[in-house]
């Protein structure tokens, strides 16, 4: 994927000039000054969507210096940069009062006219009651955030001694990267998302869409506030997300709430109790961009942030111990949400340009590989860490790269959580299993083994060639070697053991965590196929078949499947080829894994999920429900240039005779299309 620094400099000469031939012809299309139909009359995108291999524009093309190209310039990193920062910790958003919002939210879409922007209404969600906050009043929002989308402000840096990011190249929650929320069961919240980029679309540096929708992942959510990719909203507009945090099974399953398990930790280190199912415990989610066609690159661009979410069971204070609490690590200081020694770990690879500047290529539609690592947008940090137990929530956030991590020494740990949930039993292992985007894993790390002045580190030991799929997986001692030719395998965070806990560790890693939910009759059955081109509609180069209809490529308005409130369904997810992979998320629901090619793993049989990996031609059958909530979601792939180019789909839970209709949104307001329904997906 990049040249190595042995290549000749005339090679990276050549191969700099047409990267940035190239990113200008790549700014001219993601700011809607181009169009793929122009770019193929130009000669410089094939009618299949593949970029044209021309020497002085592709840095792949054939080349005078180099028989056979690896790929663009490595990225301008000086030697001796690797654990020589900390790692920053996440920054909690603040919470507010719900009367703190100027205007106060209202059930249905604000459309008063925006007298700033002098066009359109102040609230980019869809007008009208199909849009409107479902079951308002019962999960009426007890507390708010309010944050802007916004470049990041002057000064900020991977690393201290890389340059300075200029603000069009990285767009951040309130202008600093990576956050946290720390939400609870029980008390619904009101996520305020103003847009404030620039109302020209072409000051993007290069890459990226000023339009945004915020996607829940995976929130038991109303469609309303799942960030539909269709839903997006402009400059100068703000959304109003209303995220309930109810238990799923709320409908159906202990109504009278009196199961202690299922509830919200109060502040004064009790529980409240709550309806639904505590088997379907969520604990570590995240959101992040999802505008159709261009989420690979406004995530990439820093539009992500990580929510831990706390229950009765997972409270976020090991020393209560009221015999439901699980006493992970986490702290005391609080009577919840503790993150002393719980934290969150949000890895991305980026590449950089030869002025140090981050770039993105989104004409590379096999995926799109960073040659540098970053931890919570720093590259390769340290965290100081004390002889006592520590929780990571792992969070794979990069566009097209998997992992595969284990400790440098080989030592075991706990795996306790796979995606959101917390499994059945944690179990002791020595590494990790892959890890597709969007993937997250919860370890637990028992440092009391080692000496204070002792280092260990987090090791990558997957390698890519190129962003379709893993090449290789290493042994510890071969990723730690050097002698990959994958830039970002090896270490990447150190942890060094820096003192002795203040007090007795009391945190526990159970023996036993949480069951899998009983399961209901299955109504039916649905069989999506991810593959290359067959038969699509345009010249997307990534398609999805449905119940061995045509490949078709994403739509917006078209309805791929359509299932009934309240039923389950089981739905095969079918790899169509060897040579990729594809890291399918369905919204919505968490699912269990039936059957999987070769078998399913422990791991995944214990846990609910709400990514799957499909490996290279295999299938994973998936059981789902559908509960409490409706309205319009999606499907896709989650290697995001994959999804982009156009591996997504649209499902509809509605119980009503006719399809939902389609929100069409401009600067003036949003209106609705018709949407049509695939005789196959009803």
């Amino acid at each position: 994927m990049y040249l190595p620094w042995k290549t000749s400099r005339n090679r990276l000469r050549e191969a700099e000039g047409a990267r940035r031939n190239r990113a200008e012809v790549i700014r001219a299309w993601s700011s809607g000054q181009l169009t793929r139909r122009e770019l193929v009359k130009l000669g410089l995108m094939t009618a299949a969507g593949s970029w044209v291999l021309k020497n002085g524009l592709s840095p792949l093309a054939p080349s005078a210096y180099a028989a056979v190209p690896t790929g663009t310039p490595p990225s301008p990193i000086p030697p001796g940069l690797a654990f020589t920062q900390p790692m920053p910790r996440l920054g909690e958003f603040q919470r507010k009062k719900l009367g703190e919002l100027t205007p106060a939210p209202t059930r249905e879409s604000n459309q008063t006219f925006n007298a700033a922007k002098g066009v359109g209404p102040i609230e980019g969600r869809p007008p009208g009651p199909l849009w409107a906050h479902q079951r308002w009043e019962e999960f009426f929002p007890r507390v708010a955030i309010e944050t802007s989308m916004m470049p990041v402000v002057p000064g900020v840096t991977f690393h201290p001694q890389l340059p300075v990011i200029a603000p069009e190249r990285f767009w951040t929650f309130d202008g600093t990267p990576f956050k946290l929320v720390k939400a609870r069961y029980g008390e619904p919240l009101l996520f305020r998302h103003h847009n404030r980029l620039d109302v020209d679309a072409a000051k993007n540096g290069g890459f990226g869409r000023n339009t945004i929708t915020t996607h829940h992942h995976n929130g038991h959510t109303p469609a309303e506030s799942d960030g539909f990719a269709g839903a997006f909203f402009f400059p100068g507009q703000f959304y109003d997300y209303r995220w309930p945090f109810a238990y799923a099974g709320t409908d159906t399953i202990n109504t009278a709430a009196t199961d202690p398990r299922c509830g919200m930790p109060t502040d004064s280190g009790g529980i409240l109790k709550l309806p639904g199912d505590w088997r379907e415990t969520e604990s570590t989610m995240w959101f992040h961009d999802h505008m159709v066609d261009f989420t690979s690159q406004n995530v990439y661009k820093g539009n992500a942030a990580m929510l831990n979410l706390y229950s009765a069971v997972d409270r976020g204070n090991e020393e209560i111990a009221d015999g439901v609490n699980f006493r992970l690590p986490s702290g005391n200081a609080a009577a919840w949400g503790n993150t002393d020694y719980d934290v969150n770990l949000l890895l991305a690879d980026k590449a950089l340009d030869q002025t140090g500047q981050m770039f993105f290529d989104i004409f590379n539609f096999d995926g799109f590989i960073g040659d540098f690592m970053t931890v919570n947008a720093a590259y390769k940090p340290y965290l100081e860490v004390e002889r006592r137990k520590y929780r990571f929530r792992i969070l794979n956030g990069c566009v097209s790269r998997f992992f595969k991590i284990q400790l440098s020494d080989g030592s075991p740990f706990w795996w306790i959580a796979n995606d959101g949930n917390l499994m059945e039993r944690p179990l002791l292992v020595t590494t990790l299993d892959e890890q597709g985007i969007a993937e997250r894993y919860d370890i637990v790390v028992d440092f009391s083994k080692y000496n204070v002045g002792d280092k260990v580190w987090l090791v990558n030991c997957c390698e890519h060639q190129d962003g379709l799929k893993p090449s290789k997986m290493l042994d510890v001692a071969s990723a730690q070697s050097g002698g990959s030719p994958d830039p970002c395998v090896g270490r990447f965070l150190e942890l060094r053991i820096a003192r002795d806990p203040p007090k007795p560790d009391v945190s526990q890693v159970p023996n036993a965590l949480i069951p899998l939910p009983t399961r209901v009759p299955v109504v039916r059955e649905r069989t999506f196929e991810f593959g290359r081109g067959g038969g699509g509609t345009d010249g997307a180069p990534w398609t999805i078949k449905v119940n061995a209809g045509s490949g078709l490529s994403a739509d917006v308005s078209r309805i791929s499947s359509a299932p009934k409130p309240g039923t389950a369904e089981i739905w095969h997810l079918r790899n169509g080829g060897g040579g990729w992979d594809h890291p399918v998320h369905i919204h919505f629901e968490e699912g269990q894994t039936l059957s999987r090619t070769n078998g399913v793993p422990e791991w995944e049989r214990i846990a609910r999920k709400d990514v799957w990996r499909l490996r290279p031609s295999g299938e994973v059958s998936v059981y789902l429900q559908f509960r409490e909530f409706s309205g319009t979601y999606v499907e896709h792939c989650h290697n995001t240039t994959h999804e982009d180019h156009a591996m997504l789909l649209r499902w509809d839970v509605n119980g009503g005779p006719t399809p939902l209709p389609t929100p069409m949104p401009t600067p003036a307001g949003v209106t609705f299309i018709d949407s049509s329904v695939l005789p196959e997906g009803k």
